[in-house]
């Protein structure tokens, strides 16, 4: 494993309580960071928290149970990881729903509404209220965890891939307006990872993705982590507003 200095940097990953996320969660304590993990789901994240502090004992870890989607407690989130951990530098966006597969004109109104309030609404609420703290610091780092159906638009998922074609323009446009603030912000677009969200998805929709990438496997959740690790660090110095593929071969642009 290369080596990436995190050393001093505390970091909020929502979705931190199991896949991608909790990946992420293992890499940045591995390079020295104290994280703050942000879950709907709190038994998962005392399980999560568990783990990581038996695997890292030096390091901070907090969670915070909270719905991404109300403004104020997303506020509140934030401003108690600054109380308690001293910081904030790093904010990975993570958190997400498949809300299920279907034709765009099957799909219930309600559902679709949700997956764009959890995928992208919220993301805009967590860099609303972390950004200023970042900004405070002179220097910060966001990476938002787009997919590739946000590039191309999967068929059967109209609402997770608007959603995440939304969270790629947040990224472009929050990106310009940091970019000579030291605070840079970078998404990347995975192909599919076989995690939880599998279970979402019906298995035709799963056997599609997988016969899209051409390196024939899904996605490995340390393979995400390991990126995003790097847009993390102070190693990127000079790209903001940039979408990094990690889909095997998948994207086509």
């Amino acid at each position: 494993m290369n080596q990436i200095d995190l050393s001093g940097r505390v970091a909020i990953i929502t979705g931190g309580a199991r896949g991608i996320g909790y990946a992420i969660a293992q890499r940045f304590l591995q390079s020295g960071a104290d994280v703050s993990l942000w879950d709907m789901d709190g038994d998962r994240l005392v399980a999560a928290r568990s783990a990581l502090a038996d695997a890292f004992p030096a390091r901070r870890i907090e969670t915070a149970t909270l719905d991404l989607t109300d403004a104020d407690k997303v506020g509140a989130a934030a401003a108690a990881v600054v109380s308690q951990m001293g910081r904030l530098d790093i904010l990975v966006n993570n958190a997400g729903i498949t809300g299920g597969n279907g034709p765009t004109w099957e799909l219930e109104p309600d559902v679709w509404r949700q997956v764009i309030d959890i995928n992208l609404v919220a993301p805009y609420l967590t860099c609303r209220a972390v950004v200023p703290y970042l900004l405070k610091n002179g220097w910060g780092r966001i990476v938002n965890i787009a997919s590739i159906a946000g590039k191309e638009g999967n068929p059967n998922a109209s609402h997770y891939s608007a959603s995440k074609a939304g969270l790629i323009a947040l990224t472009k446009s929050l990106g310009k307006e940091l970019a000579t603030r030291g605070v840079l912000v970078n998404a990347i677009t995975p192909a599919a990872a076989r995690t939880e969200m599998f279970d979402q998805m019906k298995q035709e929709h799963i056997d599609y993705m997988l016969s899209k990438i051409p390196m024939g496997r899904f996605l490995a959740v340390d393979e995400a982590a390991a990126m995003v690790a790097w847009l993390s660090s102070d190693d990127c110095a000079f790209t903001t507003g940039s979408v990094f593929d990690i889909s095997g071969g998948r994207a086509t642009y």
